[in-house]
């Protein structure tokens, strides 16, 4: 019964902490403008984002930044969200910016903008999802000349737009399963 108090007292918190949470971006984003020299444009802040992932930053080709929070995360662990979930999208955008696109995303440049900003460089969040509504992908199979390999219904359909994916060990080009153009699913 304490668990159910606790979740309804923090759902009752939501729109304050969603309101944190949005100061809380503002306030890292400003800290990133002086550790970069870089004018960052206040990006859009949503809290639509849903299942395990805690934050996510999208980069519109005209260059505006969305931020998204999973709002639930951030009901359960806030404390920590506030400075490194916060933090870690921030220094996304500010990487971006000021490195352009060509770098890997928990890379050194993203590294020391989280240093920067007072954060640990942690690649990932550790707090309990258990519970949380999560998309189930379908996986299909696909082939190289060393074996077998599963993408998911996302990364399939991009095959069947025209991306193609490589294999890392061969660095053949991923084929789905043979007679089966849309590849076999598991």
């Amino acid at each position: 019964m304490a668990d159910e108090a606790d979740t309804t007292d923090h759902a009752n918190n939501t729109p304050a902490l969603m309101r944190q949470a949005h100061a809380c971006t503002l306030a890292f984003l400003e800290r990133a403008r002086q550790v970069t020299g870089h004018p960052l444009p206040c990006p859009v802040i949503r809290f639509d984002l849903r299942g395990r992932s805690a934050g996510q930053v999208r980069i519109a080709r005209d260059g505006t930044c969305t931020i998204r929070y999973n709002a639930r995360l951030l009901e359960r662990h806030p404390e920590d969200f506030l400075h490194t979930t916060v933090a870690h999208e921030v220094a996304h955008y500010a990487a971006y910016a000021h490195y352009g696109g060509n770098i890997r995303p928990h890379g050194p440049q993203w590294q020391d903008i989280m240093r920067a900003l007072g954060a640990d460089p942690s690649r990932c969040h550790d707090y309990d999802t258990e519970g949380l509504d999560t998309r189930r992908l379908r996986r299909h199979v696909y082939h190289c000349a060393c074996g077998e390999h599963l993408l998911t219904s996302i990364r399939h359909n991009r095959v069947r737009r025209g991306t193609r994916y490589f294999c890392r060990r061969c660095g053949e080009a991923l084929r789905p399963e043979a007679g089966d153009r849309t590849g076999r699913t598991r």
